[in-house]
């Protein structure tokens, strides 16, 4: 009787996901419901920034169609989007 010796078995090869690391945007969107003063006061409260780069965003916003207002982590930008759509604010988070 003869015996084979086993054969190793080799472990599969798990690529770590790097995306975790990258930064995400947040994208705000123009739209025909909120005044600039509503888009202002609710970046201020979204992104803790000064009035002056709160305008400055609507304006960009209202002109182009969209303006990037934040870049951070997933979780920040997640919870800044959840702030600015509290009004009903349209945005979207990119990688």
């Amino acid at each position: 009787m003869s015996f084979e010796k086993p054969q190793e078995i080799e472990n599969p090869t798990i690529e770590e996901d790097n995306a975790v690391g990258l930064p995400f945007n947040v994208i705000l969107f123009n739209d025909d419901w909120h005044s600039f003063d509503e888009v202002i006061n609710q970046l201020i409260k979204a992104i803790h920034c000064s009035f002056a780069q709160a305008r400055s965003f609507a304006f960009e916003v209202h002109v182009k169609g969209k303006s990037m207002v934040f870049t951070g982590d997933l979780q920040q930008c997640l919870k800044v989007s959840s702030v600015l759509e509290e009004i009903a604010l349209h945005t979207q988070v990119t990688s």
